[in-house]
């Protein structure tokens, strides 16, 4: 993904599971301070991945598109410095 920043998503909410368009991303857990560590996910062929430390179930759906998710609540925005 060398054309732009990896997309980061959370599970705050505590959803069972989130749609996302993006098949590499990172997951954050719930946002900070409650996060975990940031892990790098890759799907490769798969169209599901598990977070190992959250166990938030990410669904890939290309409809949504690159770094969206569904719902859209679940992107994470980090804070400019």
């Amino acid at each position: 993904m060398a054309h732009g920043s990896t997309p980061h998503f959370h599970n705050t909410q505590g959803l069972r599971s989130i749609e996302v368009g993006s098949k590499e991303f990172q997951c954050v857990g719930a946002l900070p301070p409650f996060d975990h560590p940031h892990i790098f996910i890759d799907m490769g062929k798969e169209t599901e991945a598990v977070c190992s430390y959250c166990s938030t179930l990410y669904i890939f759906k290309a409809e949504l598109g690159e770094g969206n998710a569904n719902p859209a609540s679940a992107i994470f925005k980090a804070h400019a410095a």
